[in-house]
């Protein structure tokens, strides 16, 4: 019996992804007019199906499909939690997730979309399931959370299974609280928030604390409720 992601297979067939160095997204060869890429990260793209658009595939480069079955795992450890999407199946070189609708939270600064309180409490939340699931919530930034009808929904996983807290979340959170008044409702230039992502991921080397590089990042953005 064929499942209903099944159709997407012929198309992914000619979709090849390429990791990069440096940490860069990956590159994506081959084409389908079947396919519409909605997420790139630095080991997978993600694409949807015209014919199969409630499924999400998340096609691995060619050197990193080792991670498949690990991740799969991983959201059958979190299965029941209504803030990860399903995992479906995992095949040679991709998974079927469930498509997650909304916008990132990088997205919703670009845009000037409200963040609630609500997305907060949420991220808190899916955190302490994990940890009770015997897992690491790593990774958590702006462009792997996204705001579903006022809640949250974190849509990768992948390093759940990784040692150490890289204390991305504990930051976003704290800036939230601290400084998300300020620019609330202004939509920020793409430039800014490329530059101010850049800075953050090397703030060791330049700040000698988190505080002293939001205060650079106050400074620069001078907008104003």
């Amino acid at each position: 019996m064929k499942n209903k992601w099944d159709i997407a297979h012929d198309s992914l067939s000619q979709i090849t992804v390429f990791s990069n160095s440096d940490n860069k997204p990956v590159t994506i060869s081959g084409h389908s007019d079947e396919l519409k890429c909605v997420g790139v990260g630095t080991d997978a793209a993600v694409f949807q199906h015209f014919y199969a658009p409630s499924y999400a595939f998340k096609v691995y480069a060619k050197d990193k499909v080792s991670k498949i079955k690990a991740e799969k795992d991983i959201y059958n450890t979190l299965s029941g939690s209504p803030y990860f999407p399903v995992c479906f199946a995992a095949y040679d070189k991709y998974l079927v997730l469930s498509y997650e609708g909304g916008t990132t939270l990088f997205d919703c600064l670009l845009q000037g979309i409200h963040i609630p309180d609500q997305v907060v409490k949420d991220v808190e939340d899916a955190r302490e399931h994990v940890r009770k699931r015997g897992l690491n919530p790593r990774d958590m930034h702006l462009k792997n959370i996204l705001l579903q009808n006022g809640r949250a929904r974190i849509i990768d996983v992948s390093e759940y299974i990784q040692p150490g807290n890289d204390f991305r979340w504990e930051h976003l959170k704290k800036g939230y609280e601290a400084y998300y008044h300020l620019i609330d409702g202004t939509s920020i230039p793409y430039w800014l928030a490329e530059t101010i992502r850049k800075w953050y991921n090397q703030r060791h080397r330049h700040f000698a604390s988190f505080d002293e590089f939001m205060k650079t990042v106050i400074k620069l953005t001078t907008f104003k409720k």
